[in-house]
């Protein structure tokens, strides 16, 4: 090695050291053949562990969060008839590896309007049906599983003239409220299903002589049932209920706890293609309100 001062004009008093071209040539060889080992190590690493994640990808079809669409000709739900125009839905949603957790979104917008009153211009306008829920699932067994959702149906809020408010649950204000549900199978091809609204929301409450507003609590219970298969036809019935220990009025009802949901639902595969779009048609009777209505239901994917 050679010494190597700094120029006469530095007030730096320093001495630097360089390698002779021979010795410095050897280390460059040497550091490049390093590099180049290492470099060899890392791809060998990545081709293994690329061969083992193909491996994982082809044995394990988890997948944590998925998504789903679907056409409809109107929206009904528990005997309700929520929009009768045609809607477009969707949900997004996670569900962890062994599937007994679920929590998701459901929304939906509707094609066609309503109209509702303003109370301000003295006039109805209209309003398309709007809505974004959010919903948790949890499975103690393949039979037995509790839900817990929060509906958020908005539609019209501000149309009426009213201040939107999304995380609102004023009893009073009408779009928001939480239910409790519970789901039992009774056999393979029965469904016992219990719901229960929290906390008088959205107007789940009987008004009292005195104008105190009393929680109602209402209960709504269906069972449904497969009755028939063939192919790729599926036939059930169900009949739907509503009531509340605590009131009268109910959420579903204007007097006592009445049936209120009756109906058959047919489901089967359109074959498009390799595609099998699942389509279902439902009849549905609400006896207390004497409507009857017949909703088709498209599942894009």
């Amino acid at each position: 090695m050679k010494n190597c001062e700094l120029p006469p004009q530095s007030k730096v008093k320093a001495a630097c050291y360089v390698f002779d071209k021979e010795e410095r040539g050897y280390r460059t060889k040497t550091y490049n053949n390093r590099l180049i080992l290492f470099f060899l190590l890392c791809l060998s690493f990545w081709v293994v562990k690329a061969q083992d994640v193909t491996s994982e990808n082809k044995e394990d079809n988890y997948k944590a969060f998925t998504a789903g669409a679907h056409l409809k000709n109107m929206h009904i739900w528990h005997g309700f008839v929520v929009h009768p125009g045609a809607i477009f839905a969707t949900n997004l949603e996670y569900n962890t590896r062994n599937k007994k957790f679920t929590f998701g979104f459901w929304g939906g917008a509707s094609f066609t309007s309503v109209d509702v009153y303003n109370s301000d211009t003295d006039q109805y306008v209209s309003a398309n049906y709007k809505e974004f829920s959010i919903y948790a699932v949890y499975r103690f067994s393949d039979k037995f599983f509790v839900e817990a959702v929060t509906h958020n149906n908005y539609t019209g809020v501000e149309e009426r003239g009213d201040v939107l408010h999304y995380w609102s649950y004023d009893k009073t204000q009408g779009y928001n409220f939480v239910d409790l549900n519970f789901g039992y199978n009774i056999t393979d091809n029965t469904l016992l299903y219990l719901a229960t609204i929290l906390a008088g929301r959205s107007g789940d409450y009987e008004v009292q002589s005195n104008g105190s507003l009393k929680d109602s609590w209402t209960q709504y219970l269906e069972i449904k049932s497969k009755v028939w298969e063939k192919n790729d036809y599926q036939l059930s019935l169900f009949a739907g209920g509503a009531w509340s220990f605590f009131t009268d009025k109910t959420f579903y009802t204007q007097g006592a706890g009445n049936v209120i949901n009756v109906g058959a639902a047919l489901s089967k595969n359109i074959n498009i293609g390799a595609y099998k779009m699942p389509v279902e048609v439902t009849a549905m009777w609400n006896p207390e309100q004497e409507k009857t209505v017949l909703q088709l239901d498209i599942t894009l994917f």
